[in-house]
């Protein structure tokens, strides 16, 4: 099959038009569908007949894909006090930096960019995640009271972040050194004696849907602390589900992210590869495990993820976080109680000495 066409053939599409009110409508999280804001007119989105998701596609015509308009009229708007890059209906006006709340906004040249072939919807309602990130602060040991208890989000930013996943075949080579422990009693003392053994191998290895955020605009570790996300629960790529909320380009290329997904990858061949060794020879440790390893059939989705950007204030000070728009997990920074952490402290030192006064 051409791959090429396998991005959804956007031209003839437009934004949805409500037909009681003529309003431009939305997508909502609570029935999946699109809302218009002004009567509340609900329609159900439509898949196309031969794509329900996203397509698995050769990255090795990648570099052959030609880029796709995003199926309703486009325009990019950078933002000079943060260089973030969103693209907006391109009868959309935005003064204010979703990312950063600068006024500081200017209209970019247009240009074509490769669509997404997938979308994972919102599922989490702007509602909802005010109400997840209550219980989320809550549960924050070390902030303070007043905090958990005044604390109130700004408004929440639905943003679509863009991310590439890859499938991918292993096949690897490796060697190692494992110990197998053993008890030695030398007088009144007994000690652990590790006698070393070499071996080498084979491990085979399916990766689905390795995830690399293709953005670097935002805080990566808040990113990461966001995941997993449910990846094949997604929707082929229709402008319908993106209506109504920011989506961000990809800032890291494809070729970038594949480097960044293979290191990814190797770290987790390796402590598999290591469990693999422990276990089929009842070892206690492994050392100087070395890997060589093969990648074949790679395939790639560029992927639209959901998620929810707000902020909070607590004496002056501006504390960001995230949610999760489809599992509704939550990110985030909170204030610290220097009391808190004192009492924690000089309690952790007294059972210390306690301990030590039992057992010492």
């Amino acid at each position: 099959m051409d791959e090429t066409h396998k991005f959804a053939n956007t031209l003839k599409e437009t934004d949805k038009k409500c037909p009681a009110c003529a309003g431009v409508m939305s997508y909502d999280p609570l029935t999946g569908g699109l809302l218009c804001p002004f009567c509340e007119y609900t329609e159900a989105i439509k898949p196309t007949s031969d794509e329900l998701s996203a397509d698995e596609l050769c990255i090795s015509t990648a570099d052959c894909l030609e880029s796709q308009n995003w199926g309703a009229e486009k325009k990019i708007v950078t933002c000079n006090a943060c260089g973030a890059e969103s693209i907006y209906d391109v009868l959309q006006i935005s003064s204010v930096c979703p990312f950063c709340d600068s006024n500081k906004v200017m209209e970019a040249n247009c240009e074509n960019t490769m669509a997404p072939n997938g979308v994972v919807p919102f599922r989490i309602s702007e509602s909802q995640a005010a109400e997840l990130f209550k219980k989320w602060i809550s549960k924050k040991f070390f902030a303070p009271k007043e905090a958990k208890e005044s604390t109130a989000a700004k408004s929440f930013l639905g943003i679509y972040l863009p991310y590439w996943t890859f499938d991918t075949d292993t096949v690897s080579d490796y060697k190692a050194d494992y110990g197998i422990d053993k008890r030695v009693k030398k007088g009144d003392k007994t000690t652990t004696v590790t006698n070393w053994f070499k071996t080498r191998g084979n491990h085979l290895e399916t990766i689905d849907d390795e995830l690399i955020v293709a953005t670097t605009n935002h805080n990566q570790i808040m990113l990461r602390e966001l995941e997993p996300f449910d990846t094949a629960d997604n929707k082929a790529y229709k402008p319908e589900y993106v209506a109504g909320f920011v989506a961000e380009r990809y800032a890291i290329g494809i070729k970038e992210a594949w480097e960044l997904a293979k290191q990814y990858i190797s770290n987790r061949l390796e402590r598999n590869v290591e469990e693999k060794v422990k276990k089929e020879n009842r070892a206690d440790r492994v050392r100087n495990l070395k890997l060589s390893t093969a990648y074949k059939n790679i395939t790639y989705k560029y992927l639209l993820l959901p998620i929810w950007v707000s902020h909070y204030k607590y004496r002056e000070k501006v504390y960001h976080f995230m949610v999760n728009g489809q599992t509704g997990k939550v990110s985030g920074n909170a204030p610290i109680s220097a009391l808190k952490v004192a009492l924690s402290v000089v309690g952790a030192f007294i059972v210390l000495c306690i301990l030590y006064w039992l057992f010492g």
